[in-house]
């Protein structure tokens, strides 16, 4: 497996995580305090989209890991829980990165 497929694997599993915390923050505010509406709108567009981008680059890097079903779903899901897709990032990180095949070029002298 190519170190590229887990790079954007992480880089969307942290977007993706930072996206929701901040349109948690916004939910607080537009329901709470009845303020920040569009901006709600705006947020919860944003973070729907990159959240698909996010489903398709985890289930690459699961189809080449061969994950069984079950992991694979913890991981999608995960991006829909404030917080957990950080620490399912690290886990996945750990696990995955010992199957990366970087063939290293060669240099003739």
């Amino acid at each position: 497996m190519k170190r590229s497929v887990l790079t954007r694997y992480r880089v969307m599993a942290y977007v993706t995580a930072v996206m929701l915390l901040i349109l948690c923050a916004c939910m607080v505010a537009k329901y709470g305090f009845d303020t920040g509406a569009d901006l709600t709108f705006v947020v919860s567009q944003t973070h729907g989209v990159l959240f698909m981008i996010y489903l398709v680059f985890a289930f690459d890097l699961g189809s080449k890991a061969k994950w069984p079903f079950g992991k694979l779903l913890w991981v999608l899901v995960s991006g829909t829980i404030p917080l957990a897709a950080f620490f399912v990032e690290r886990g996945i990180r750990a696990e995955v990165e010992p199957l990366i095949s970087d063939s290293p070029a060669t240099v003739n002298a």
